[in-house]
């Protein structure tokens, strides 16, 4: 008797599966997004003043800067000082984070009623810590 051979031909290629490697990249990906901190800005340029007792802190969650032409930047838009308040009401929603601070970035060359009166909008919006931020006397 005679015994045939079958050839079986393989309707598939054999290949490398990329799935698992996708997902290990994208897992990385979120956790890279998830972990970063992103520089916040108030919008505008300022000289802060020199101070030889100052101590770095943490960023505030809402940087406010007021200018030496009297402007006053958050978010990076201009507003006026009486909306404030609002403004930063709206940013403590939008943050989720209720306990969150404000750093006022004033203008070495800024009034001080202006700066004064930013800084009482932003307690009258339910913000207890509210800081003014100043540079190091140390280059």
């Amino acid at each position: 008797m005679k015994m045939r051979r079958h050839h079986y031909q393989q309707d598939e290629e054999v290949g490398i599966d990329l799935t698992p490697m996708l997902d290990v990249v994208f897992i990385m990906l979120i956790f890279f997004i998830v972990t970063s901190s992103f520089v916040k800005e108030s919008g505008v340029e300022i000289q802060r003043p020199q101070a030889d007792t100052a101590s770095a802190r943490d960023k505030g969650n809402i940087l406010i800067a007021v200018t030496a032409e009297g402007e006053v930047w958050i978010d990076k838009q201009v507003v006026d000082v009486r909306s404030v308040r609002a403004h930063v009401e709206r940013l403590r929603l939008r943050l989720d984070r209720p306990d969150g601070a404000v750093l006022v970035q004033a203008d070495r060359d800024a009034r001080t009623g202006l700066v004064v009166q930013v800084m009482d909008q932003a307690r009258q919006a339910g913000v207890a810590d509210v800081a003014l931020a100043a540079g190091t006397g140390v280059p």
